[in-house]
């Protein structure tokens, strides 16, 4: 009983193309934010001090890191991922914020060692936000 080469040809390209759409379960890892688009308005990585955020599986936290000054922690929250959309739930602020307990919708992508977050927050500003993984 043999396998026709068609079926076998189909089943593999079955697997490769399936296994290209993989998606990232967390985005477990340090990030380095390097620059975003707000309202369409361009903004670069910041020279003077470093944006970072750190994912756990489910929770992540920015931090402000500076030269010589302990690293300051500034925003906090928990998120989660499905096909192309992220949902950022911010649980902590060192600054007043509207957006505690509101939960965010970002569409995401992942490509090589770059995050991009998309989305508009609830004041309507829309941004567009790349984070480069360092860990």
């Amino acid at each position: 009983m043999g396998l026709n080469m068609k079926t076998v040809i189909a089943a593999i390209l079955l697997i490769v193309f399936s296994s290209s759409f993989y998606l990232n379960k967390t985005l477990n890892g340090v990030w380095k934010y390097q620059g975003g688009i707000y309202n369409g308005k361009a903004e670069g990585e910041p020279k003077d001090y470093t944006l970072q955020r750190r994912y756990n599986a489910s929770y992540y936290e920015a931090y402000i890191i500076e030269n010589g000054v302990k690293p300051e922690k500034y925003e906090a929250g928990y998120y989660t991922l499905s096909t192309d959309t992220c949902l950022e739930t911010e649980t902590y602020s060192s600054q007043p914020s509207k957006l505690i307990g509101k939960t965010v919708h970002y569409l995401y992508s992942v490509r090589n060692d770059t995050l991009t977050l998309k989305g508009r927050l609830p004041s309507g500003m829309t941004v567009t936000e790349y984070w480069k993984k360092v860990k």
